[in-house]
C-alpha cells in the first residue's frame, strides 16, 4: 500500500494544477471541449471497446458480399433501369391484384359460412319454437364427436403450442 499512497502523494499536486487551468479556460476552446466527455471510461478504451463488440452478424454479411465469388451487383442504364422498374411495377400490381382477389373469396365463403349458421341459430325462434329443441341443428352443426377418430385428438393439441420450433422436426421412429 505504501507505494500507491505515495505516487498518488506525487501526482495529486499536479492534477489539481491541471485542473484548475482547465477551469481558468488556460486551453484552447477546441481542447477544453475534448477533454470534457459525457463518459466516465477514457476515449481510448471506448474505442477498444467498439472493436471488441463488433456483431458477428455484421461480419458475416461483409463476407459474402465482398467475396470474390458474389457476382457484381447490376448497374443499368437510365432507360434500363426505367424498363426495369417499370416491369417490376406492373408485376407488383398484378400480384396485388391477385391476392386481393384470395382475399375476396375467402371473405365471400366466410361470409356465406356465417350467415347459414346464423339461420340455423334463429331458425327455431321464427317457427315458434321453444324449449329444448330450440337451436338444436345450431348445436348439431357445431359438434365435433367422431371427425377425429376414435378416441382421437385435434392436430391443433398434437403438441404445445410455443414460439419455437421442436427440437426435432419429425419422429422417424413413431409408429402406430
Amino acid at each position: 500500500m505504501a507505494p500507491h499512497s505515495s505516487i498518488r502523494h506525487l501526482i495529486s499536486p499536479l492534477l489539481q494544477t491541471f485542473r484548475t487551468s482547465l477551469t481558468q479556460n488556460v486551453l484552447p476552446p477546441a481542447l477544453l471541449s475534448s477533454s470534457r466527455t459525457f463518459s466516465s471510461t477514457s476515449p481510448t478504451s471506448a474505442k477498444n471497446d467498439k472493436k471488441k463488440s463488433i456483431d458477428p452478424r455484421i461480419t458475416l454479411i461483409r463476407y459474402h458480399l465482398q467475396h470474390p465469388a458474389t457476382p457484381r451487383p447490376l448497374k443499368f442504364s437510365r432507360m434500363r433501369a426505367l424498363r426495369h422498374w417499370t416491369i417490376h411495377r406492373a408485376w407488383m400490381l398484378a400480384l396485388r391484384k391477385k391476392l386481393e382477389a384470395e382475399e375476396l373469396e375467402l371473405q365471400r365463403m366466410y361470409q356465406s359460412m356465417h350467415n347459414a349458421m346464423e339461420e340455423l341459430r334463429t331458425m327455431d325462434e321464427r317457427d315458434g319454437k321453444t324449449g329444448r329443441d330450440s337451436g338444436r341443428l345450431y348445436r348439431v352443426a357445431l359438434e365435433k364427436k367422431g371427425i377425429f377418430g376414435k378416441e382421437g385428438v385435434p392436430v391443433e393439441y398434437a403438441r404445445l403450442q410455443t414460439d419455437t420450433p421442436a427440437r426435432e422436426a419429425w419422429d422417424h421412429s413413431w409408429t402406430r
